[in-house]
């Protein structure tokens, strides 16, 4: 899965029951009294391979397995985040991410007989140091992108966006340097 080849999403055990773990932790931080912050970051420690020492998660967040994501110091996501983290997925420092957002690193082959075999790929993503996601943005399998970036509302960011940069659009592309 985390080489980049073809693997058995749908039907592997072992990845079936990972997946199932990791989503009852979610379920469990996102029922908790919003009140309970150390409760709620406990959880979330317990789900994130790396977290650091100042990090904030909004509820609802989901992810599939945590043990691919990193985040860097001074974090930050606001509701409804979903990180699909088949492939690494690693945040710098000063990332602020927007409501409703998405980063998935799960894809799927083209070739309709792989794809109904269960078959898919993952691709890591990295955001850099301070970085803004804008609400509503989905970051595809496989993007970097770059420190000092802030990308628009509602972006489908497909390719890498270098540092030092406004990006915005379907699909993203640079608007401005800065």
């Amino acid at each position: 899965m985390c080489s980049g080849e073809l693997y058995d999403a749908n039907f592997n055990i072992e990845l079936i029951s990972a997946r199932s773990s990791c989503k009852a932790k979610c379920q469990q931080f996102n029922t908790l009294p919003y009140e309970n912050v150390e409760e709620r970051q406990k959880v979330l420690r317990e789900i994130i391979a790396k977290t650091p020492l100042n990090f904030t998660i909004e509820p609802s967040f989901w992810c599939d397995y945590g043990y691919n994501i990193i985040l860097g110091e001074n974090f930050y996501a606001n509701h409804n985040l979903v990180i699909l983290d088949a492939a690494p997925v690693v945040f710098g420092m000063n990332v602020f991410v927007a409501p409703n957002c998405c980063f998935t690193t799960a894809g799927h082959p083209l070739d309709v007989e792989q794809r109904n075999r269960g078959l898919e790929y993952a691709r890591p993503i990295k955001v850099g140091n301070n970085v803004w996601i804008g609400a509503g943005v989905t970051v595809l399998p496989g993007v970097t992108i770059g420190d000092n970036v802030t990308i628009g509302a509602g972006s489908i960011v497909n390719r890498d966006i270098p540092s030092n940069c406004v990006a915005a659009g379907v699909p993203c592309r640079v608007i401005r340097e800065l």
